[in-house]
């Protein structure tokens, strides 16, 4: 099978830690909001033992079970896409719910207890609105907030994107470069990694790296284990450390 080209949100770079997410007007929205109604209640099924609707349990090293709750809900979600047909739909939205969690202020406002949560769900309609995210996307980030969950939304977006990669059998190259790639780069590039690896689908993410100089890098396989380095820092660096050898012999 052919390695799929990415999707129009897989291939805009990815926007770094600091940046503010471009996919809808949010910091403007949390100002003034008007009120839009809640979406028509989707039937999630969580059971009580669910544990992200418990307080957070410490394990033996102290850490919280984030990981357990975030998993719980990406693959809650993941059965509901699944059952109506919009897997892809969904990944896309939660492409942008990534995009849009990525702000500062955004998370500074879904992290203030002072702030009630009739203006958080109101919020989350703005988002569901200016983002033209699914009905069940929608009422998923609702649950979110009205659990007080919503501070691991992150932790869930990964979830979420790892159940889609099993589910659709896709392997996930992440592509850095100092300039966007033209889209027929990027496909060669999937072809690539599809035969390193063999999988039914590559899904290509870009990200924008100033300190490459030039050239590209391709990370692939459990948690970016693998490299490909085709960038001019690389071959700088390695000039360098010949450099330094020669000095040291001297």
């Amino acid at each position: 099978m052919a390695a799929l080209l990415p999707s129009p949100a897989a291939l805009r770079p990815a926007a770094p830690s600091s940046a503010i997410s471009s996919a809808a007007p949010v910091s403007a929205s949390l100002r003034r909001l008007p009120f839009h109604p809640r979406p028509r209640p989707l039937k999630l099924s969580f059971p009580r033992s669910f544990p992200s609707l418990r307080h957070p349990r410490r394990g033996a090293s102290g850490a919280t079970m984030v990981d357990t709750a975030a998993s719980s809900y990406a693959s809650a979600l993941a059965d509901v896409a699944q059952s109506n047909g919009t897997l892809e739909a969904t990944i896309a939205d939660v492409e942008k719910v990534d995009g849009i969690f990525s702000d500062p202020a955004v998370q500074s406002f879904f992290a203030n207890p002072t702030i009630s949560l009739e203006k958080k769900n109101e919020v989350v309609q703005e988002i569901a609105s200016s983002s033209e995210l699914q009905n069940h996307t929608a009422n998923f980030l609702n649950i979110l907030v009205d659990m007080k969950r919503i501070d691991i939304i992150k932790d869930i977006v990964k979830e979420f994107e790892a159940c889609y990669n099993r589910i659709t059998g896709t392997e996930v190259a992440v592509v850095s470069s100092v300039v966007q790639l033209e889209s027929q780069d990027l496909a060669q590039i999937a072809q690539a990694v599809q035969r390193l690896t063999g999988a039914k689908n590559v899904r290509i993410k870009t990200v924008i790296d100033p300190s490459l100089v030039a050239g590209f890098t391709i990370r692939y396989g459990s948690s970016g284990s693998k490299l490909i380095d085709m960038s001019v820092k690389k071959q700088l660096d390695e000039i360098a450390a010949q450099l330094d050898f020669s000095v040291s012999l001297a």
